[in-house]
């Protein structure tokens, strides 16, 4: 038994070193003096941090990536709030097609996505690229919000809501003053992952952008096909940081077991 125990123990180790392995040597390879990627670095410096900022496409960029992440987050809480209370709050026929409907981007390959939204908004539609990754980007996020916001209002007691509607609220108003408040945590969890899903995202936005409009994501994979300095590695451990806060402000705000309840 203490055989298997420390086997268990060392296969568990290697899990985490080839998982973690490539951060910390992306990490590592982002202080290096030189003009070139090299692991272990061999002088260190902050230079290639500083000249993140320097680079105009990645400023310009980045603002794209926030503004489409806002923006689609909008919607997609617009339409994921309403949806995931209705399939938690009634029984109806075809309600179990209709959760498979919305988690359906979650599950088809981005890269079929992406081709997809491609050949129909931009192609056949002739939509502009900037709406082409608005809703390519709602899409992509609205199973998210859905899936937390469920989360919440599974533990939620809808008596509570009966009660506030027999004393005289609407129900309109029951929804505001009374749902909403109680499940404020799971809409804030679900607009940071959503988020972070957004903002990241390489396979549908690789598809969407054009001439002249690019995302943070889509910038880093042509300035890594042109230069091979650390400015990308800079770069990686920053939106790695960002990525680690906005995770633990997700498990501060909800806990990683309101994800396994379901």
């Amino acid at each position: 038994m203490r055989e298997k125990h420390i086997g268990l123990g060392i296969f568990t180790f290697l899990v985490f070193v080839f998982l973690l392995g490539p951060l910390v040597i992306i990490s590592f390879t982002s202080f290096e003096q030189g003009t070139v990627l090299r692991f272990p670095p061999e002088s260190f410096s902050l230079d290639w941090y500083k000249n993140i900022f320097e680079v105009s496409g990645f400023l310009e960029t980045f603002k794209v990536s926030i503004y489409l992440s806002l923006a689609g987050n909008l919607l997609a809480l617009l339409i994921g709030i309403p949806a995931a209370y209705a399939l938690n709050r009634f029984d109806f026929k075809g309600k179990a097609l209709l959760e498979g409907i919305f988690v359906s981007p979650i599950i088809i390959p981005g890269i079929v996505l992406g081709f997809t939204f491609l050949r129909f908004f931009i192609t056949y539609y002739q939509l502009p690229i900037y709406a082409g990754l608005f809703i390519g980007h709602t899409v992509i996020m609205l199973p998210f919000i859905i899936r937390v916001v469920s989360s919440s209002l599974a533990n939620f007691d809808f008596s509570i809501e009966e009660a506030a509607v027999s004393l005289g609220a609407s129900r309109i108003g029951t929804f505001f003053k009374v749902v909403l408040p109680n499940i404020k945590s799971g809409i804030i969890a679900g607009v940071l992952i959503a988020f972070l899903e957004s903002f990241n995202n390489v396979d549908i936005s690789v598809f969407m952008t054009g001439p002249g409009v690019s995302t943070l994501p889509i910038e880093m994979l042509t300035y890594v096909q042109n230069y091979f300095d650390p400015t990308i590695a800079a770069l990686s451990v920053v939106l790695m940081i960002i990525t680690a806060l906005f995770m633990f402000f997700v498990e501060r705000l909800l806990g990683l077991s309101y994800f396994t309840k379901r």
